[in-house]
């Protein structure tokens, strides 16, 4: 599933063309994605103009100049692709035709952008598991959704003094109690484990150990929470990560998976200076986690 940097780097994609732009016309194509869509779908969007791009945790949010947000979830296939009639396809070594089967392409969005030509942004999703639901804007943050998402890493609210906070006196393993979206939002497998390898923490270890005895961070909270916003800041900006289906608005590829340390290393050296360690994988609640036993204590 995309995690925050590759939405995030759809939201930057879409942007440009999506924000005060008129939708003229909305072809939808079924009934239903993961969930059906909510009445009247394609007839409230139409002739509504896009007040708003934005990102919270792994939704996409377009504010309407009806009051709605059009809520947005790519799920494990989704992807969206900009057209134009000026667009072409980019050279380069990323460039790939994935999420272009005419028969995955469910929503269609018409547009008369702001500026530049018509254009459509085409909402294209082979598994389904992304959906697509409209909300109105006062109601937003008490939506099931949204009420029960802790904080943006990438805002300033996230600090060593937040992660103690949060984790103070907790027995849960670290890397489960930063992958709850009660607490941090947006937070995914990848990026956990490649911020706990940075600095140096054992996915293991009671995440209670942020914390002194009296509710202080400790020093590696500190540098947790710097590294969870400087990998998910570089991340970002290489496009994500393209492990089996994330691709950016242009149809290229995010590169930050020729960066990873341990995220999927298994077997290979520990790229920390000087430890002899070697990656190794370790399932915790179902999921995969990569880290060195030699470094990260």
């Amino acid at each position: 599933m995309p995690e925050l940097p590759e939405v995030e780097t759809v939201k930057r994609g879409l942007a440009p063309t999506f924000e005060g732009a008129l939708i003229t016309r909305v072809e939808q194509n079924r009934p239903d994605l993961r969930f059906p869509f909510p009445s009247g779908f394609a007839d409230r969007l139409t002739g509504r103009r896009v007040a708003a791009l934005s990102r919270r945790s792994k939704y996409l949010l377009a504010d309407i100049d009806s009051g709605d947000v059009l809520v947005m979830h790519l799920g494990m296939s989704g992807s969206f692709r900009v057209e134009t009639a000026l667009a072409a396809e980019l050279p380069g070594q990323f460039a790939h035709a994935r999420g272009k089967n005419p028969k995955h392409d469910h929503v269609v969005f018409h547009l008369e952008p702001a500026a530049g030509p018509a254009a459509r942004i085409v909402y294209n999703d082979p598994r389904r598991f992304g959906f697509m639901d409209l909300v109105s804007r006062p109601q937003l943050d008490t939506h099931p959704y949204f009420r029960d998402l802790g904080l943006e890493p990438l805002g300033n609210e996230l600090s060593g003094e937040t992660l103690a906070r949060l984790f103070a006196g907790r027995k849960t393993p670290l890397k489960a109690a930063l992958l709850n979206q009660k607490y941090i939002a947006g937070l995914g497998n990848i990026y956990v484990c490649e911020a706990l390898w940075r600095t140096g923490l054992s996915p293991q270890r009671p995440a209670g150990i942020l914390a002194t005895k009296a509710g202080r961070p400790t020093a590696k909270a500190e540098l947790l929470a710097a590294n969870i916003r400087t990998i998910l800041e570089e991340a970002i900006r290489a496009g994500g990560s393209s492990l089996k289906d994330h691709a950016q608005t242009d149809g290229t590829l995010g590169y930050f998976q020729h960066s990873f340390a341990v995220y999927d290393q298994e077997g290979e050296p520990c790229r920390t200076a000087g430890c002899p360690g070697t990656v190794a994988r370790l399932v915790q609640s179902g999921r995969s986690t990569f880290y060195c036993p030699a470094c990260q204590a």
